[in-house]
């Protein structure tokens, strides 16, 4: 996949659970860990705009490009 979701590490940074930040979102915490995983296949801006602000950080702190040379 081209896009690394980096969204444990920002967990992390923020000493938050799964649990705590799925209920902050509005999520299942089975879907936090699907978009923590990198399993998702899409996901709502509305839900990426709540993500960034319970996190306080931008789309890019979460989402990362990464080219397939790169991957290799």
């Amino acid at each position: 996949m081209a896009i690394r979701v980096n969204l444990d590490v920002m967990l992390a940074r923020r000493r938050m659970s799964v649990n705590d930040f799925a209920r902050a979102i509005g999520i299942t915490p089975a879907n936090v860990s699907v978009l923590k995983n990198g399993r998702a296949k899409a996901i709502r801006f509305s839900t990426l705009d709540e993500m960034c602000r319970v996190l306080r950080c931008q789309p890019a702190d979460i989402l990362e490009y990464i080219s397939d040379e790169d991957e290799d």
